[in-house]
């Protein structure tokens, strides 16, 4: 019986042990899967915490339903019935700009109504369809940065590019890869020679295949709702763990994988246990699997201590509400860095799900730090509280104390993709070819959101199948 071990206990890590041993009793296939994790619990970033009524998501708080790939893992572990969608107010989302709160426009003429952009500004995007704008640089991997600068004008690029890649990537658009991050769009610029073009044409499509009773993606990717648990979204790797019972061995801290005489590996634990394995599949961050791959691979080691990571400060504040004088009908709102502010954007979480605060309380989620203020992190927690209370004066008219506070700091949050992603990826790729067996998967490398975790992990059950 083949031997696997998993490195790494957070969403890709169970995902992948229960698609890899789901997959290998289908094909008759019999395998001993051992996943180990160093923390005492299993779930990695995904954390939901309950107090005083109030549940704060520590991590990630939901995905999008529109990939198929975590519905139908729920739909398998059978937490379907369990899965709770955000309401309609996650469809506003707002930018904070030159001392107001803007809802993004969700068409036309919303846009040019919308006092966001100015109309010099609207002006230049309605010049992204002509043919005077420069196409991308052939075989340079563009930043995002340049990116909107070039198609859409600096002004977009402050105002609405800039602040989605703060808040998806807490990233800085000037050292992200336009082709890493965002694949998709640099996809519909190469086969449509432009954004509006593209739009256009989709919708065209759209319409025709909705006629047809299909459903296609929308320009920029695929949406979807925003999708939870009503015990947060802990309730999903927790249902995983459980499912995997005895699979999951938490507390063992790996501190290198080694070539074994005995069997292909050799995985070596902080505790003292070395345990082998014909196959091991690393689901830890690029900077811990660095790490323990050290002494097996310099090289790859060497690659993978190029992926940098953005750390990130959550603030979770509870009011009454009655003591907010606005509406909070939406996702929240996000601010430009050009704003001088302290915090990136505040999330309205009980406004998107009901039950994330006290009946006529409300649960507001701000984030600080990211690529661009790396320090902030290690700001103490009453000079956090001090800097959001500030900010949420200034965006929301807030001026009471909050009456619930927690702060969560995550000293390597995300990982960035940064200009020369694809190339190292491709290096990875190759290094690997000289250790089968040995598996990278996780959030470091195409894709940071919980749907690419978990297509990622279905990747790399796959992977290991072949391998066998």
């Amino acid at each position: 019986m083949k031997k696997i071990i998993i490195v790494g206990g957070g969403i890709s890590g169970l995902a992948t042990a229960w698609l890899l041993r789901d997959k290998a009793h289908s094909a008759g296939k019999e395998l001993d899967i051992t996943l180990l994790e160093k923390e005492e619990r299993a779930g990695g970033k995904i954390k939901s915490i309950k107090a005083d009524g109030y549940t704060c998501e520590w991590g990630p708080n939901g995905f999008l339903d529109s990939k198929p790939q975590t519905l139908e893992l729920c739909k398998a572990i059978g937490v379907e019935s369990n899965l709770h969608r955000s309401n309609d107010n996650a469809r506003k989302r707002f930018i904070f700009s030159g001392g107001e709160l803007h809802q993004l426009p969700d068409g036309g003429p919303a846009f040019l109504r919308s006092h966001l952009i100015s109309w010099p500004g609207k002006l230049r995007l309605a010049m992204e369809p002509t043919p005077f704008i420069a196409p991308a640089p052939v075989g340079v991997d563009e930043t995002l940065a340049a990116f909107g600068r070039r198609r859409l004008g600096k002004e977009a690029l402050d105002k609405l590019i800039a602040p989605m890649v703060s808040g998806i990537f807490a990233g800085d658009p000037e050292t992200m890869s336009l082709v890493s991050c965002f694949p998709r769009i640099a996809e519909l610029e190469r086969e449509y020679g432009g954004l509006i073009r593209a739009m256009i044409m989709l919708a065209k499509k759209k319409k025709q295949d909705q006629a047809e009773g299909k459903v296609v993606s929308s320009a920029a990717g695929p949406g979807g709702v925003l999708t939870s648990f009503r015990e947060g979204i802990q309730y999903l790797t927790d249902a995983l763990s459980a499912s995997l019972g005895d699979i999951v061995r938490q507390g063992q801290h790996v501190v290198a994988v080694e070539k074994s005489h005995s069997s292909s590996y050799r995985v070596k634990c902080e505790q003292g246990d070395d345990l082998e394995a014909d196959i091991v599949i690393i689901a830890s961050p690029a900077f811990a699997a660095a790490g323990m791959l050290d002494s097996l691979d310099p090289a790859m080691t060497s690659v993978l201590c190029q992926i940098p990571y953005a750390s990130m400060t959550v603030v979770c504040f509870g009011y009454d509400r009655g003591q907010i004088g606005r509406s909070l009908d939406g996702f929240g709102y996000l601010i430009p860095k050009k704003e001088g502010r302290n915090t990136l954007g505040t999330l309205w979480d009980s406004s998107m799900f009901e039950n994330r605060a006290p009946e006529g309380k409300v649960l507001l989620r701000s984030m600080m730090g990211g690529a661009c203020f790396p320090d902030y992190v290690a700001l103490s927690d009453d000079e956090v509280v001090a800097r959001v209370r500030k900010d949420l004066g200034l965006t929301m008219g807030i001026d009471a104390a909050p009456e619930f506070v927690r702060v969560f700091r995550h000293h390597q949050a995300i990982p960035q993709y940064t200009v020369g992603h694809g190339k190292r990826l491709q290096a990875l790729e190759e290094s690997l070819k000289a250790h089968p067996g040995l598996i990278l998967t996780g959030n470091s490398y195409r894709g940071i959101g919980l749907n690419d975790c978990v297509a990622a992990a279905e990747r790399a059950a796959d992977e290991a199948l072949q391998c066998i």
